[in-house]
């Protein structure tokens, strides 16, 4: 039987829903129990394929090439379990979804209306393909009270009505503030967003309280008296040092056993938790440290990087140091870094702004024999550095940033995929029109990349309109640029490499979506070996 536990926050945003949601899916994992998790967000967007990564961080982008929301990668982090696009719903979807239908008649001339027809689709989005896991966990966006929320809310206390509290639970999660000046945690928000949820039918379960400060038993006796929820349910969330002590200090503060009795399930008192004390151990006690630069343009919001920063710590974690990641703000231009460097990356962007940032540092990587990993966009600009530099083709460009020149890199509109050829046609549209998700390579035998990864033939996940043009492959490759990976049509760019360099690796795809805390990615693992040995040598 399938138990539904759905997520929601309240008080403030960006609380950590998805962490916590994570966390507890891992948990859940460690005794013995098969989960899947999904995403449900309020927003009017069909997905967040076409926001600013300075507004919703970065796009998560799943093996079967969905554009998703970040927490996804949480999803996919801690529990290991691939998401799929259907985990993952928007409002905007949902409405698109709906008027598609009432144009095709389906709704025989009625009246569509939120309730019964949204929450029928929120609903059916829900439990669809949910038979097979023990326990689906979903995520609601957003901040209850948010007027976009409400169908959305509705549609969940209808399940709960539906199938009854032994298949379902609400788990809340809700900030304490610290006030500085009376040095003390405040439970009033908490109380009114439990209000808030209870005006609308729904009495949550659970309480996760987040705090910046320790969260005493006095506070959790006076929020349990105050919302109804048994004293043993309301659980302390208080900072750490690292995500991946979330499992630890949930299972320490009993939420995963307060979850299990909540639905009358069996289970031992202990559970084994190596792996992450393994990882916290790491983490606390480094052997060493490197510093890694990434040049990019939104080094101002460290969640449009959420993805790339977990793969360089999980590299970190796995050769048991500290990287420190230094933003260099490629739209800056800069001509040089500090010595104290070890690494460079650029990583996927967008747009003609900071590329010229992006290319003197790749110049700089190169010339100065410093580990360089280009991920995408940061591959594409290597090949142009690369033609421009040492191919002395002064006009080499790419149709994304420039009208006119010699284009190194050009606009695709046909890619083959494992369902046969797929072709973008609609230039007007933005949303949903690039290689997007899982496509082979095959990789080159006695190549740098084959060193790393030990395979002939991998799998790894795109998001991009822009190749590299095969045509001048032959001209990249006589003055040292190797063509190290390729699409298995021979047709398409997967990966570069420069063989008189310690480490110079350029890659179409994004590896560090498929990055792991206990299974690091082998480019990122090398990546900062390299950083490491670079780092002794001088």
């Amino acid at each position: 039987m399938t138990r539904f536990i759905f997520i929601t926050g309240g008080v403030v945003s960006s609380l950590g829903k998805g962490l916590a949601s994570a966390a507890l899916g891992s948990l859940l994992q460690e005794r013995g129990f098969k989960v899947r998790l999904r995403k449900l967000d309020p927003y009017l967007n069909i997905d967040p394929g076409t926001m600013s990564p300075t507004q919703h961080g970065e796009v998560f982008v799943t093996e079967d090439g969905a554009e998703t929301d970040l927490d996804l990668g949480h999803y996919e982090r801690f529990s290991g379990v691939e998401a799929k696009k259907s985990d993952s719903i928007s409002a905007g979807k949902i409405y698109s979804n709906l008027l598609a239908k009432e144009r095709r008649g389906d709704y025989l001339g009625g009246t569509v209306q939120v309730i019964p027809h949204v929450t029928n689709l929120i609903k059916e989005f829900i439990v669809n393909e949910s038979q097979d896991v023990d326990f689906m966990l979903c995520e609601i966006g957003g901040t209850i009270g948010d007027i976009e929320g409400l169908p959305f809310f509705e549609a969940l206390r209808q399940l709960h009505y539906e199938m009854g509290s032994s298949k379902c639970a609400f788990l809340h999660l809700t900030l304490l503030p610290y006030i500085e000046c009376a040095d003390e945690l405040k439970t009033k928000p908490t109380q009114h967003s439990v209000k808030e949820l209870r005006s609308i039918g729904i009495q949550p379960n659970f309480l996760l309280c987040r705090a910046e400060k320790r969260i005493s038993d006095d506070h959790l006796r006076k929020i349990a008296l105050m919302t109804s929820v048994p004293l043993s349910s309301v659980i302390a969330a208080p900072n750490v040092k690292s995500i991946y002590e979330v499992p630890i200090i949930y299972h320490q503060n009993g939420l995963d056993r307060e979850i299990l009795r909540f639905f009358n399930l069996k289970f031992d008192e202990k559970v084994n938790l190596d792996k992450w004390l393994k990882i916290r151990n790491a983490i606390n006690n480094p052997k060493d440290e490197v510093n890694i630069a990434i040049v990019g343009k939104y080094t101002g919001y460290p969640d449009s990087y959420k993805s790339l920063l977990e793969a360089i710590n999980h590299a970190a974690i796995a050769h048991k140091i500290k990287a420190n990641v230094i933003w260099v703000n490629a739209r800056k231009n800069q001509q040089n870094l500090p010595d104290n460097i070890h690494a460079i990356l650029v990583p996927g962007g967008f747009g003609v702004d900071g590329t010229e940032g992006k290319i003197s540092m790749i110049k700089y990587a190169r010339t100065k024999k410093i580990p360089y990993l280009g991920i995408c966009f940061g591959m594409q600009m290597a090949v142009i550095e690369y033609a421009r530099n040492v191919l002395g083709i002064s006009e080499a460009t790419s149709h994304e940033i420039s009208k006119n020149g010699e284009f190194l890199v050009g606009n695709m509109n046909e890619w083959t995929t494992k369902q046969g050829s797929k072709i973008i046609k609609d230039k007007e549209n933005l949303g949903g029109t690039m290689r997007l998700g899982s496509y082979p390579c095959k990789i080159s035998q006695g190549s740098f990349i084959a060193k790393i990864y030990q395979q002939e033939l991998i799998e790894e996940r795109h998001r991009h309109r822009y190749e590299v043009n095969i045509n001048y492959r032959s001209q990249l490759e006589s003055a040292g640029l190797k063509f190290s990976g390729m699409s298995p049509d021979d047709k398409l760019p997967e990966i570069i490499e420069v063989a008189d360099h310690p480490f110079f690796v350029g890659v179409q795809f994004h590896p560090e979506l498929k990055s792991r805390p206990f299974d690091a990615h082998p480019i990122f693992k090398k990546y900062v070996e390299s950083a490491l040995e670079y780092k002794n040598k001088l």
